[in-house]
């Protein structure tokens, strides 16, 4: 399971990305402020989402981690909340898959730990689309959600947010048998996932084909590239 990647690329080139799959009506609005580099994000980190808005599209941000199943909360005082989802034929997941609840998650890298025979315990290994770390999206789903993140912190109201996952690739296999993100790398995938009914958009659940993504570091915690 993915917890941990990197968004190193700047605003203008998100902006530049997601021009591609607008038509000229279509605005983009940015809510995100002056975004910095994001080397390694972890779970609960606030990162940049792109959803669907009242006249186009909204790159804003959000907390890492959907609300959790309930079941799993039984006698906890906190919710971290759920980074990845597979299994979309459960009721908690079922109420977030409209296109007014997807979302696209931009990424440079994302790591997946070693489970390679003899690998060093919690060894990072970082995949992307190539060296030079092409912008990417995970199909994500978001909510706006009340609970408790951390005790010091009490009951807060956040934009939550969480990507699917699939059988993974040959490239991700070999380091992760389990699972991979969802990746999407097209500006029809983009708009697909956004935009289309939810039968349609759930075609995308598959994982990238092989040959598609490189190794590009292992061993650290941030990939800045």
């Amino acid at each position: 399971m993915c917890n941990l990647y990197s968004q190193t690329k700047s605003q203008d080139a998100m902006r530049r990305l997601f021009d591609e799959m607008r038509d000229e009506a279509e605005v983009l609005e940015d809510d995100t402020g002056n975004l910095p580099q994001l080397p390694g994000i972890y779970p609960d980190y606030q990162a940049p989402i792109l959803r669907s808005g009242p006249s186009g599209f909204r790159l804003s941000m959000a907390r890492w981690g959907m609300p959790t199943p309930p079941k799993f909360l039984e006698g906890k005082r906190t919710d971290p909340g759920v980074t990845n989802i597979r299994n979309v034929s459960s009721p908690h997941w079922r109420r977030w898959l409209g296109a007014e609840n997807r979302c696209l998650v931009p990424f440079t890298s994302f790591s997946e730990i070693d489970g390679r025979p003899g690998a060093p315990r919690n060894h990072p290994v970082w995949f992307a689309l190539g060296p030079d770390r092409p912008l990417a999206c995970f199909a994500g789903i978001w909510t706006d959600w009340t609970s408790v993140r951390k005790l010091k912190e009490g009951e807060v109201e956040s934009t939550l947010f969480g990507f699917l996952t699939c059988s993974p690739n040959r490239e991700v296999g070999l380091i992760h048998p389990k699972a991979m993100p969802v990746v999407l790398t097209r500006a029809e995938e983009w708009r697909q996932w956004l935009t289309a009914p939810a039968e349609v958009a759930l075609g995308l659940q598959r994982p990238l084909p092989d040959g598609v993504l490189q190794v590009v570091a292992e061993g650290t915690r941030e990939d800045a590239a």
